[in-house]
């Protein structure tokens, strides 16, 4: 998917309050962004790093900027969780991800399990129905892994046991990792930030719930989702 154009580049100066950055950007200016991301953004919140900024002209914003990209460990990493469910629509209708081919309809924000609406619902007359889960991941901490979460995420452990309870009813769960960066090779789950997802996750596979992941193409102009990368249980 393309990025708003133009995007501006500038150093980070801090990020607080988990959706604020203040940010200097090249040509001089001062200014706050707009952090959409409420994880702890571990390795990539660090002052002195390049960021990349894309603006809005609606006067109603509070906030005209929005942080997208961080420059960090040699390449560009995506931290907005708003993009992942985007690339991942995307995706689907270029049946770009082959294991998740083959549906007629792509249903997304279905409501499911208890007061919860699953990211997309994929459907088919001729097939069972496939209920998934898309989860944003941008950590690494050790040389071509990628991990998930960097901090504490009860929803998302949630969100697993209600695929289960899809999977167990006979129907297909999917829980798909985007890893928006391009130099991890390998994903696992953070036993050590998070050890109750990380138990959840191998749960819920043994269970019946398919664990995908994917990384992205990263570009200033562009993101798309390219090629799949392996799980390590």
């Amino acid at each position: 998917m393309l990025l708003p154009q133009p995007l501006a580049h500038g150093r980070l100066v801090q990020r607080y309050k988990r959706f604020f950055a203040d940010v200097v950007l090249d040509d001089g200016r001062a200014v706050t962004a707009h952090c959409p991301n409420p994880g702890a953004m571990l390795g990539l919140n660090t002052p002195g790093f390049g960021v990349w900024l894309s603006a809005a002209d609606d006067p109603k914003r509070k906030l005209a900027w929005t942080l997208e990209l961080v420059e960090a460990d040699g390449g560009l990493v995506g931290i907005n969780t708003m993009l992942p469910n985007r690339l991942v629509a995307e995706a689907l209708a270029a049946d770009a991800i082959p294991e998740l081919t083959g549906y007629a309809v792509h249903r997304r924000e279905v409501r499911f399990g208890e007061a919860s609406r699953v990211d997309f619902l994929l459907t088919h007359p001729d097939r069972e129905p496939c209920w998934m889960e898309v989860k944003n991941c941008h950590l690494s901490r050790t040389k071509g892994l990628a991990e998930f979460p960097d901090c504490v995420a009860a929803r998302s452990l949630k969100h697993l046991r209600e695929l289960e309870t899809m999977a167990r009813a006979g129907d297909r769960a999917v829980v798909l990792f985007v890893v928006q960066r391009t130099d991890c090779q390998a994903f696992s789950a953070c036993h050590d930030l998070d050890p109750a997802f990380a138990a959840g996750l191998d749960h819920a596979a043994d269970t019946g719930v398919e664990v995908l992941v994917y990384a992205c193409d990263m570009a200033v102009g562009e993101i798309r989702i390219a090629r799949r990368v392996d799980w390590r249980r």
